[in-house]
């Protein structure tokens, strides 16, 4: 965790010598725009160098307040949280924040640059922007969602989540998408909408790690559960030390009309996941071990 505190501390002396920059900038197309002398005739000649200036000018000051804003609310942030868990969540909404509105910025530039008056022009293109807005409304519920899950302790990057059918890491939150990673290493993108209006399992939010491990199998031939339990189970003997063996259990996630899918879980040190990819290669061992032996009491 002091790494990543550390992580956004360069992070932000890294924006804080562009803030400088910019500031800089700032003054010096203000002495140039403002002055009589000596570009003043010249902007009279050619108006749109006058626009120009007056748009850069605007996107400048913008930035640097939204930066300015930026700036005092991670450093309360970072401030109050020296002895407590630092979210990425709250970072990454505070930097999409910050680009939405450097977005609306660079556009209200660039109608500026062209001599456009920004309220005149959305004054005019009233039925337009309310057409446009209901064309965009699952996008703008999307992005309203991602900034609440930002902002939210119920997810945070890196926490195992199963939403839906969906299981996976979760390896991002964007305006748009949730990211997860599942255990096959794919990528799984789940619209935000989605992620808040269905069921939402997080395994991360306790002391232990939660590894699960779903399979098929046929159920033409009487299952022994607590025989295939007491199977997958083995493996966990040689990890006491970070693994609670009594607290796994095997159960049926699934009826289908040729097969069951049932789901083995147990709970796994949060700080011993590295070992989890092990753990799950000896279950799939055993696993096929146990099949291999049920085949061959079938045949006798």
């Amino acid at each position: 965790m002091n790494k990543l505190k550390s992580t956004i501390r360069i992070r932000e002396n890294t924006r804080r010598r562009n803030f400088a920059i910019k500031l800089i900038l700032l003054i010096i197309f203000e002495i140039l725009y403002e002055s009589e002398r000596p570009l003043a005739p010249f902007f009279e000649q050619f108006v749109i160098l006058g626009h120009v200036f007056r748009a850069v000018i605007f996107l400048l000051s913008s930035n640097l307040i939204i930066s300015l804003g930026r700036f005092i609310t991670l450093s309360l942030y970072l401030r109050h949280r020296e002895d407590a868990k630092v979210q990425p969540n709250f970072v990454v909404g505070i930097d999409r924040i910050a680009t939405i509105l450097n977005v609306l910025a660079l556009l209200i530039s660039l109608m500026l640059a062209f001599g456009i008056r920004p309220l005149e022009f959305l004054t005019s293109i009233t039925i337009v922007a309310a057409a446009i807005a209901l064309l965009t409304k699952d996008y703008i519920t999307n992005i309203v969602n991602g900034l609440i899950m930002m902002f939210s302790d119920q997810l945070e990057i890196g926490d195992k989540i199963q939403v839906g059918k969906h299981t996976g890491f979760i390896r991002d939150i964007t305006l748009i998408n949730l990211v997860l990673k599942n255990d096959s290493g794919e990528i799984v993108l789940i619209p935000n909408s989605m992620a808040l209006s269905l069921d939402v399992t997080n395994y991360s939010k306790n002391n232990t790690h939660q590894v699960i491990f779903d399979f098929e199998l046929s159920n033409q031939n009487e299952l022994d559960l607590n025989s295939l339990e007491t199977q997958l189970s083995q493996p966990l003997q040689d990890h006491t030390d970070l693994i609670n063996s009594e607290g796994a259990h095997l159960y049926i996630l699934e009826r289908k009309s040729e097969t069951l899918l049932l789901r083995f879980q147990f709970p796994l040190n949060s700080t011993a996941r590295s070992t989890e990819s092990q753990l799950i290669k000896k279950i799939d061992q055993a696993l096929l071990h146990w099949n291999h032996e049920r085949r061959q009491n079938q045949l006798l």
